[in-house]
């Protein structure tokens, strides 16, 4: 069977990570980096695809450990086989690299004696290449092409081919560890030097444990803000401060469906709630970096503002299918990229203008030429609000007047205002700003507001609604007390929810976004109702969704981009930068918080 998508922990280094399944099977690895191409791609196809299991000698791959979780405030994973022998302890981590990266798996025997095996499958580029395998002082040594993989244990055990895989088979009694250390390194170059496992295994929870004590966030739901704030920093791409949306591609929003797209790049959508969950916990140096990336990758010519970028503002992310893999549980078609790159959305001018402002706020050091930049998008945006866009959900249907998009292009005016009232030091024209903002509004309350249902459209003319409207009384565009924020909200939570949940928008009929099928309630804008619901005063509401939305995490704190009220299980990328963002988010609003300060 095919394990649920929430049935995987994450582990990682800062530049990659890997997905490691309750059966001990990694099933999902791309080195060196998050969008390079895939060692271990059972996760998207079969084990012929790549994987590496670790498990008590004669269980079947469908078998699943006893239990398992992080070391403390860590992304240490920590595995237990409970066998009639005896119980075993499989612990998972990537220690912050120096130069290559490394995934390392200790076995360690808590009581009795158990027999264990290691079946290790390496297929590069997302399971295509069988890659030549050849022993080396001791070492297993697969070469194909550019990539190079080494693997060793300590101490050595018995090892093998088989089947064009690397067999181990050992034996660990209480109080006895065996050591497996997989290293990647580009073939042309000469083997990186050996790493201590067990040194480096107290290094990382030093690590962990050093970062994670540089919380400052004190308020109710600690523990779940604290796990998904270490979700936040482990996709981090940490030599550009990038922050990838999501390790993964293609895992489905529906089951079978053809919506699988490559999440494994950096969204502006995500600027300033990035930044204001980072700022709210009091990770400055993290919300600087990731301010610098931003300010870095929207360099150039504002007609060109991207949606979204690689790791180092890396513009070009062209998309193609893989027709080799099978897809998760056959939802196809598997594809790397992501043509939505070349979309128009509006939105983003205003995303980066406000994280900006926030950056400021909070007292990061200013960057001379971020309010020239800024000067620079609001002057393209000036002359391009009243055209139509793909919107934030990058549709691939025709363009629209999204209202989400004209909302975003008023908080590009209104924070350019509040940052010249607050520097008077900065050029700039504040009354132009000002007729910009209030042309904005205008419009958006006239054509984007369904006046006989009391609520916000999705865009202007239409009947359908989106849950980014919930945003409304976040930027500020109307106070919390408004009637119309009022309406927006029931009507959203009525038309669009489920079981509490709330989908982005309708996929019945002829879909907005132009695909067929459906999807689940996504995660992210469930949040935003959490916070919606608080803001217009309804506070013991928006605290029982948070808690319900709580519950649907996996058993090791993750979540995924959506969520199949019907099934009861996660859908889509995993895990999900969004969700988490939106965790946070909500729990500093039921703390009361101010991001800024």
């Amino acid at each position: 069977m095919t394990p649920r998508i929430e049935d995987y922990a994450l582990i990682g280094d800062l530049q990659t990570a890997a997905l490691v399944g309750r059966n001990g099977s990694i099933d999902w690895l791309c080195l060196p980096r998050f969008d390079s191409g895939a060692c271990f791609a059972a996760l998207l196809g079969t084990e012929e695809n790549g994987h590496w299991r670790i498990a008590p000698q004669g269980t079947d791959p469908s078998d699943t450990c006893t239990r398992r979780g992080y070391a403390g405030d860590s992304l240490v994973l920590e595995t237990y086989w409970e066998t009639r022998t005896g119980t075993v302890k499989v612990i998972d981590f990537m220690p912050q690299r120096d130069k290559s990266p490394d995934v390392m798996r200790i076995v360690e025997g808590v009581s009795g004696t158990v027999d264990m095996s290691s079946v290790l499958r390496l297929r590069f580029d997302f399971g295509s290449v069988v890659p030549w395998v050849r022993r080396s002082h001791g070492h297993r040594v697969a070469v194909a092409g550019p990539d190079s993989v080494w693997l060793r244990s300590e101490p050595p055990v018995k090892t093998w081919g088989q089947q064009f895989s690397t067999c181990s088979s050992f034996t660990v009694t209480e109080g006895e560890s065996v050591a497996f250390v997989l290293t990647w390194h580009p073939s042309h170059s000469q083997r990186p030097k050996l790493i201590d496992p067990h040194k480096a295994l107290k290094h990382t929870l030093h690590d962990w444990a050093k970062w994670t004590d540089r919380c400052t966030y004190e308020g109710p739901y600690r523990e779940a803000v604290l796990r998904s704030l270490i979700v936040l920093k482990a996709l981090t791409y940490a030599p550009t401060g990038g922050i990838v949306a999501a390790p993964t591609t293609s895992l489905p929003e529906e089951i079978g469906g053809v919506r699988n797209w490559d999440y494994r790049f950096c969204w502006l959508r995500d600027a300033t709630l990035t930044l204001g969950a980072m700022v709210s916990a009091g990770y400055l140096e993290e919300a600087a970096a990731w301010r610098d990336w931003l300010l870095r990758a929207v360099a150039g010519d504002p007609a060109d503002l991207q949606i979204m970028y690689g790791l180092a503002g890396e513009r070009r992310l062209p998309e193609m299918e893989l027709p080799w893999l099978a897809g998760y549980e056959n939802s196809r078609p598997v594809r790397t990229g992501n043509a939505a790159v070349r979309q128009r959305q509006l939105d983003v001018y205003g995303e980066v203008i406000d994280a900006l402002r926030l950056a400021r706020v909070a007292g990061l050091d200013d960057k001379p030429h971020a309010w020239n930049l800024q000067l620079s998008l609001l002057g393209f945006l000036e002359s391009s609000w009243r055209e139509p866009d793909e919107g934030l959900w990058e549709i691939r249907g025709a363009r629209r007047h999204f209202v989400h998009s004209k909302v975003m292009a008023w908080v590009a005016a209104d924070r350019a205002v509040r940052s010249l009232e607050e520097n008077p030091e900065l050029p700039g024209d504040a009354d132009r700003w000002r007729a910009m903002r209030d042309a904005v509004h205008a419009e958006v309350c006239e054509k984007g507001y369904d006046p006989v249902r009391n609520t916000f459209t999705q865009s202007y003319g239409s009947r359908e609604l989106d849950a980014a409207t919930l945003l409304i009384v976040r930027t500020g565009f109307l106070p919390p007390d408004d009637p119309r924020v009022i309406g927006t909200v029931d009507a959203v939570r009525d038309e669009l929810g489920s079981d509490g949940l709330v989908r982005r928008y309708s996929t019945e009929g002829v879909s907005v976004d132009g695909l067929p099928g459906d999807e689940g309630a996504f995660l992210a804008c469930s949040f935003w109702l959490v916070d919606a619901l608080q803001r217009i005063g309804r506070p013991d509401e928006a605290r029982e969704l948070f808690e319900h939305l709580l519950e649907l995490r996996s058993d090791v704190g993750l979540l995924a981009e959506e969520y199949d009220v019907a099934a009861g299980r996660q859908l889509g990328n995993f895990p999900q930068a969004f969700s988490h963002i939106g965790l946070v988010n909500s729990a500093v609003d039921l703390a009361g918080v101010d991001p800024a300060g």
